[in-house]
């Protein structure tokens, strides 16, 4: 199949073209991706049927089963038995905490709670601008947070979101919201975070941090500078949280 007529059926001229020289599943996990990104199929929605997509693309559906299994791999689509393929999304129990892997030690998890303590529009310091790709000038959404775990504050995050994608984000919106708060960016502003890096060092609690993680001054903390990114890698969401790992650790798995 020559790579026009993989990208035929396509809505989005202004996307690169597929390389033609990729294993043909894997073109079409690119095109796949592109729908998704395009915003073809939105967070929770089903996606077309492989037997429909290997018409749409004109290949064999095993090859297009292939591409799915990848993406549902990677936590972009999720199966269900009898229903078919959806777009996941961070509504979805098992996905909602991916990026959060702090773990209880007695291996037990009731989730967090969270509580806001700030919320503002503001210019992005020239840090954050370099991490998100922003211009000068250009606004970001900071947010100040505390994770709690049985009332007890475990994660304090400093969190700035690209302003111009989530225009009208406000504390009260995040209040009056109870669900996972990438799922609130999914479904009221269309932005939905696939992927994140992370940076991870050992710092001392200062004054400040000390007295909102209920910690004495001093008090060894893991700091976790996450980048995380929405489809086509763009950096959309820069935090910086502060672990207290008294009662928790630290879990990856790597493979």
């Amino acid at each position: 199949m020559s790579e026009a007529a993989l990208a035929a059926p396509m809505s989005s001229s202004a996307l690169p073209a597929t390389p033609s020289f990729l294993p043909l599943y894997q073109q079409i996990k690119a095109l796949l991706m592109r729908s998704l990104q395009a915003g073809e199929w939105r967070a929770g929605e089903v996606i077309p049927s492989e037997v429909e997509l290997a018409a749409r693309f004109k290949v064999s559906q095993g090859t297009v089963r292939k591409a799915i299994d990848e993406l549902a791999t990677e936590n972009l689509l999720v199966r269900r038995q009898g229903k078919g393929t959806f777009v996941a999304t961070h509504a979805e129990e098992k996905i909602q905490y991916r990026f959060l892997r702090l773990t209880p030690d007695d291996a037990t998890s009731a989730g967090m709670q969270r509580r806001l303590l700030d919320c503002r529009r503001m210019r992005a310091p020239a840090d954050v601008l370099r991490a998100l790709e922003m211009k000068s000038g250009e606004a970001v959404v900071e947010l100040r947070r505390l994770l709690l775990a049985e009332g007890r504050p475990v994660v304090l995050d400093d969190i700035w979101l690209h302003g111009a994608l989530f225009k009208g984000l406000s504390a009260e919106k995040l209040a009056g919201y109870r669900g996972p708060m990438y799922s609130l960016f999914e479904t009221e502003f269309g932005v939905r975070m696939i992927r994140a890096e992370e940076k991870i060092r050992s710092v001392a609690a200062g004054a400040d941090e000390a007295a909102l993680l209920a910690v004495p001054v001093g008090t060894p903390l893991l700091s976790v500078e996450r980048l995380s990114f929405t489809y086509g890698d763009k950096p959309v969401e820069l935090r910086r949280g502060l672990y207290n790992t008294a009662h928790h650790h630290y879990r990856n798995v790597l493979s």
